[in-house]
Order: structure tokens, then sequence, then C-alpha cells
């Protein structure tokens, strides 16, 4: 499959602060690839090496097979939709979308036939006559994908489009620029810091910590098979054992992972024979709704979590108060062995 990005050994430094740290990675031709991971990972950096705002210290970048080294962004076969939208005040929303056609010397009637057309694909082909501050958040981050796809870029970077706006509107936006993708069939390379978004929209995702890549994988796997103890805790929730307490469990040191929601709360019963038990005190009740998460502090002093779903739990039993003895058990084959952060 044709590569659209490739990224070989890349590294980008600011001083003796390196952002991006020897990263390597293929972004195949119409895939939804999101970049994740926290505040200063890397992440952005990488976007804008690809858009060519910054050029890497080290390494190769290739775009659809053509080395980018030197190319300035105008002549990059990428657009990208920022955070903030950048939208001008002063001009319509059709003309604001035409703008960049402008710039380019697209002639008038062929730059707003094709303006038009880009509202289309994000459902706003009636609002072409309003101005940015008629519009809501979301309309506005249609205005801005719009404008960004006029000029037909055959990748498309998303620099957490999403952040500015509510839960709500967050979700339904996530669910609209899935079906664009599909629907487009080019690749969106999309940067977030929040986990859902990106397990609920990408082909393949990309953990950044500390400059560099974790683990590249399905959003399945990521949750399911995470490789280190930071993608584990970052994606989700988990509950990480090492050391001592690992290998009590396993005969291995080496870290394993376990979510609160492959656990239970012990109910006195024998243990079966492929299930594993830790004890302590019950720290914390926290309803949500669908499930209930248990905070315990282990013997160890390691905090645990548990969660149950809630058509689980027994309103006849007695309820239990933080500060009691309890115990939680999971199956061994719950368990993922997890190798050192990189």
């Amino acid at each position: 499959m044709t590569l659209a990005v490739q990224f070989t050994d890349v590294s980008r430094a600011f001083g003796d602060v390196k952002a991006v740290d020897r990263v390597s990675i293929d972004i195949q031709d119409g895939e939804f690839f999101s970049m994740l991971g926290p505040s200063g990972s890397g992440k952005t950096t990488c976007l804008r090496l690809i858009a060519g705002f910054e050029q890497p210290s080290a390494g190769s970048i290739r775009i659809h097979g053509v080395e980018a080294a030197g190319l300035p962004p105008y002549r990059r076969d990428v657009n990208t939709v920022f955070q903030d939208y950048a939208l001008f005040p002063h001009m319509d929303v059709l003309n604001n979308v035409a703008y960049g056609l402008k710039v380019k010397g697209v002639g008038k009637a062929e730059r707003l036939a094709r303006a038009e057309d880009a509202l289309g694909m994000v459902a706003l082909g009636s609002y072409g006559a309003r101005k940015p501050a008629q519009l809501s958040g979301g309309q506005r981050q249609r205005v801005a994908l719009a404008r960004a796809l006029v000029n037909r870029p055959r990748v498309l970077l998303l620099d957490e489009p999403l952040g500015a706006l509510d839960l709500k509107l967050r979700e339904q936006m996530q669910s609209e620029l899935k079906k664009l993708q599909r629907q487009l069939g080019i690749t969106f390379i999309f940067v977030t810091h929040d986990q859902s978004e990106a397990l609920s929209m990408s082909d393949r995702v990309a953990v950044f910590n500390k400059g560099r890549i974790e683990q590249v994988d399905t959003p399945r796997n990521l949750y399911m098979k995470p490789a280190t103890p930071f993608v584990a805790e970052f994606v989700g929730t988990s509950n990480v054992l090492k050391g001592e307490l690992a290998a009590q469990i396993t005969g291995s040191p080496l870290p394993v992972s376990i979510r609160p929601e492959h656990t239970r709360l012990g109910n006195g019963e024998a243990l079966g024979s492929d299930e594993v038990e830790v004890s302590g005190l019950l720290h914390d009740i926290q309803y949500q709704g669908a499930a209930t998460r248990f905070e315990i502090q282990l013997d160890n002093g390691q905090n645990f979590s548990v969660s149950q779903a809630n058509n689980q739990w027994q309103l006849g039993e007695a309820p239990l108060q933080p500060g009691q003895r309890v115990s939680a058990r999971w199956a061994r084959g719950a368990m993922v062995g997890l190798r050192e952060d990189v």
C-alpha cells in the first residue's frame, strides 16, 4: 500500500530539548491516523514537521514518496485545521473558505464554486452568506474544515480541532469527521490528548511520550494489549503491577496490566484455580452511572481500581464503606505482560 507520510529516525531539537526523538512512522494513504499523547510529548511538533512549519534536526520525512526537506508549506500537498479556527471575522463564510484559492490566483467563479462544494461536504451549504460571529462553535469548526478541504489536499492535518467544543458537540464532530474521511478517502492525521477521540475515530494510533513513540497500533490493540506501563495507564485506566507484587503473581518482576473492568470484588468464595487475588483497605467508592469504581489501597501501598457494572451490584447487600478490608480478583488470562517504557 502507498505511504502518505513516512518518518525515518526524525528528531527535532529546540536548544537542549529534544521535542521529537528518533521517531519513525509509516502512515498509509487513506488512513485515519491519530497522534495521541500528553502536552509536550512531541505529537504537535510532528504535525508541524509534516506541514513544513518546522524542519527536522535529523532524519527524513517523505510525503507520498517525495522528500520533504526544503519544501515550503505551500508546495506540500497538505492542509492544516487548527483548534482556534483562524477565520476572518470581516468575511462571510463563503469567502473565508475561498480565501486560499484566491491567494493561489484561482478565478472568482471557480473558487466560489469550489467553496460552495466544500461547504456542502460539511453540511453548511446554506451558510455561505453568514459571518463567523453568527455561527456556533461546531459550525465554525466545520467552516475551518471546509477551508482546508477546498484545496483538495491528499493529506489533512488536524491539530486538536475539537478541543474548544463541549462534550456533546465533540462527540458529534468525531462521528462527522470519520464519516467525511471515509467519503473523501484522503489521509487524515489527527493530533489529540483525548484518548476517547483517538480510539473512536482512528484506524491506527501512535502513542507519544517524551518525544518518542511508545506504541503504534489499532485502537482495540492499544486498549486490550498495551505494550508499556505508560500506554496502559494513558489509554484508559489500568492497574499496573510491578516489582515484588508482579513477581508474586507471575513469577517475573516485569510489569503486568489489568483493566479495572476485568476485575471484581472478592465475595468470600474459594479462589478459582485460574484466579488471582490481592487485598487491602477500601479507600473510595465512586458511582459512575453504568458502573461503580472501588479504589483500594493494597497491603504494599499501591492503589488498585475495581470497576463493576451496576447491574452486578446487589442492592440488598450491606453497602461497603471506606476503611473496610476488601479483596480484588481477576482471571490470570486477563493480565497483559508489559515491557518497560521507552
